[in-house]
């Protein structure tokens, strides 16, 4: 059996009763970064094995996890912060544990898209999730694509790369196309501003930008 648990984004309270319940019953944690989650485990008084599974191994080990699993062991896969393959490694886990009729369960739980797509004021009937943009190939052709996008759209960014994608959005979307940004979500430091895209990007133009990016750009009127 393979849980998918997703964990805190940064509060530490925002896990459910049942995350803790499985992580507690299960034999094996797989998480992204071992000294992350070990901090997460700690404050609940969870003492289980840790192993990495990242996107620089997934491939390597992913053999090793179906043999265990097969043999009966319970395995939950945990990411640093969120739902396991929402922008982090899950998929080709839960892809062959599938083919191998190894039970899969993903619980509910905290994924940062969400909170910030609910806080943006823009339209959320209807949306579409992009994740992280590409960082080179493939980017201006995306954009290009979501140019006539109706729907609501959800980006992931780095704190280091905002500005520019903004900027780049500007340029695509045009300067008044409804945008917000969400950043250190659930933590002391919280920040949602919303507004259009050339007034965010103003509001965060020659600050000091730190913490998980997540922007919601409104779809073509």
């Amino acid at each position: 059996m393979l849980y998918l648990v997703p964990t805190p984004l940064g509060n530490l309270k925002d896990i459910t009763l049942r995350a803790i319940e499985v992580l507690q019953s299960v034999d094996l944690i797989l998480c992204e970064d071992t000294r992350t989650s070990s901090k997460l485990l700690q404050h609940y008084q969870i003492q289980k094995p840790l192993s990495a599974y990242h996107q620089h191994n997934e491939h390597k080990i992913l053999a090793h996890l179906i043999e265990q699993l097969q043999a009966g062991k319970m395995i939950a896969l945990i990411t640093d912060a969120g739902t396991p393959g929402i922008s982090d490694p899950a998929f080709l886990l839960v892809r062959e544990c599938l083919k191998n009729n190894i039970k899969v369960e993903c619980l509910p739980g905290a994924t940062a898209f969400v909170p910030a797509l609910v806080n943006s004021g823009l339209p959320i009937n209807r949306f579409v999730f992009e994740g992280f943009p590409p960082l080179k190939k493939g980017r201006q052709t995306l954009l290009t694509q979501l140019s006539n996008e109706e729907r609501t759209m959800v980006f992931y960014e780095s704190p280091v790369r905002l500005i520019k994608t903004l900027k780049e959005f500007i340029e695509c979307f045009g300067a008044e196309r409804k945008c917000s940004v969400s950043r250190e979500l659930t933590k002391m430091f919280e920040e949602n501003i919303q507004g259009s895209l050339y007034e965010v990007c103003t509001h965060f133009s020659n600050k000091i930008i730190k913490g998980e990016i997540v922007i919601v750009v409104g779809g073509r009127i």
